[in-house]
């Protein structure tokens, strides 16, 4: 097996092809550090545990369907409790941030990171910043123990406040240099991940004993490799209640129409979700399957022809869908939060108010209602499945940090997890593939047109050709076309 160095990046290469993106360990830039026998070993709770110690050498795929003339592929160092760790319990002063939006779920990844330090190693020093990246040196810090997380599961939000971007890497590490911090954990998206990475490099070249674990954060989903985000069950689940009230007040009206705008700024995911479970849903609209309106095979062709059929509609459409048509606001599309995400218009407002000056026109009848249950969606605590996968997600971050790896993303691949490097999951976002089957579904599921005309599809096909073409949009390339989460 060999090494590559090239942009710091722990790349392993082995027979047939096999490539391993390994993340940084805190013996790669610190000698001689000593190491201890793993507290769990006498743990009454893994007693009974045939083996709680994974192998040192267990990786994960990154693809789980393969040809049998398919090279080995991309893998991932798996996680789990080592043999030995590089802290000792009384030594580790642990922290923990939340960044960006809210999601369901948060809190439950808060408590169970304290409770497993606590309970699994014995550690007693975890403190919560308060208010994003900002507060390790502008705001109060929250003493958390088993006693005080207790309950917080319970509520939706965060116990530690959040904020978006505008931190400062030195003043962040000089707090956590200041303080004693020893591990950090990082919950947040895509950008708060790409400031746990900024500050993993300080870290090391300040060359402190100190592991940076990143938990992903994003409702939307779009967060690549991992097979699924914290918070997406619950966010498709919440949100059947809005396209249930839509499709309600749309079936007691003549020629009723109900418009649900769900989150999704780059990536449709829950929209598609969300359609696919509720059958109500007549049309759905992402960002990533250009539509227009005009004209034959336009929505309002398709609208016509569903209230001539039906006499009602449901409508769900993802916030960054239809961003090019509004070309009246086109003057703030550059405008960004302070997170670098783009401002978006309202597109459901706008495409509700075009519906109904189409009709209106027509002299049709119409009765739109239009519904945004976005920020209902993202307070509200996080059902049974997504508090399991905030349990996982924080028992791996926890092992790895005890374990002397940083600089990491922990998150299921392939329904195991898997320590990810922060490039793998700050490099690209995950999007909707629509040359896949999970859109064909899709579009069979509402019997609405693609929008797409031929050349879209060739347009589409080219930019996500994968070497094999392989059920359900897997692929054997290193990029795959897509990830069909939760199937």
């Amino acid at each position: 097996m060999g090494t590559s160095s090239a942009d710091q990046r722990k790349i392993v290469t082995g027979d047939n092809g096999y490539v391993l993106e390994d993340v940084p360990h805190l013996s790669d830039y610190i000698p001689d550090l000593p190491t201890y026998p793993n507290p769990l070993q006498d743990n009454h709770s893994y007693s009974a545990v045939k083996q709680y110690f994974v192998n040192e050498d267990d990786t994960v795929a990154q693809q789980i369907i393969v040809h049998k003339n398919s090279p080995g592929g991309t893998h991932f160092r798996r996680v789990g409790p080592r043999q030995k760790v590089y802290f000792e319990s009384d030594e580790v002063h642990a922290s923990i941030v939340t960044c960006g939006g809210l999601c369901p779920g948060i809190n439950t990844v808060i408590r169970e990171i304290v409770c497993g330090l606590y309970y699994m190693y014995g550690v007693n020093k975890v403190l919560g910043i308060e208010g994003g990246y900002r507060g390790f040196y502008s705001r109060n810090t929250i003493p958390l123990t088993p006693k005080v997380v207790n309950d917080i599961h319970k509520r939706g939000g965060t116990i530690l406040g959040t904020s978006r971007g505008g931190h400062e890497t030195s003043k962040i590490v000089d707090s956590i240099q200041d303080r004693g911090i020893t591990q950090v954990y990082i919950i947040g998206g895509d950008g708060a991940q790409k400031g746990a990475s900024v500050i993993f490099e300080e870290i090391k070249r300040r060359g402190l004993k100190v592991a940076v674990a990143g938990i992903p954060k994003t409702i939307d989903n779009d967060i690549p490799v991992i097979d699924k985000s914290f918070g997406f069950d619950t966010g498709v689940e919440e949100a059947q209640r809005a396209i249930d009230a839509a499709h309600v007040e749309a079936e007691s009206f003549e020629n009723g129409v109900g418009v649900v705008k769900l989150m999704g700024r780059y990536s449709g995911f829950i929209a598609m979700y969300a359609t696919l479970a509720s059958r109500d849903v007549d049309c759905c609209l992402i960002p990533e399957s250009p539509f227009y309106l005009e004209g034959p095979g336009g929505l309002f062709e398709f609208m016509e022809k569903r209230l001539k059929e039906n006499g009602h509609m449901v409508i769900v459409i993802a916030e960054g869908a239809g961003q090019e048509l509004l070309s009246e606001s086109m003057h703030t599309m550059n405008q960004q939060d302070a997170s670098g995400n783009k401002l978006l218009q309202d597109v459901g407002l706008w495409i509700s108010q075009k519906i109904k000056d189409h009709f209106n026109k027509r002299k049709k009848v119409l009765n739109l209602k239009y519904i945004d249950p976005t920020y209902m969606i993202r307070a509200i605590p996080s059902i049974a499945s997504d508090n399991v996968n905030c349990t996982l997600l924080a028992q791996s971050a926890i092992h790895g940090a005890m374990a002397g790896y940083t600089g990491f993303t922990v998150g299921p691949v392939n329904g195991k997890h898997a320590y990810i490097p922060f490039y793998r999951v700050t490099e690209r976002q995950n999007k909707v593939v629509i040359t896949d089957r999970m859109w064909a579904r899709l579009l069979s599921s509402t019997n609405q047109p693609s929008f797409l005309n031929p050349k879209d599809i060739i347009e589409a096909k080219k930019e996500e050709q994968p070497k094999t073409q392989l059920l359900d949009g897997d692929s054997v390339s290193d990029e795959p076309t897509s990830k069909e989460n939760g199937k």
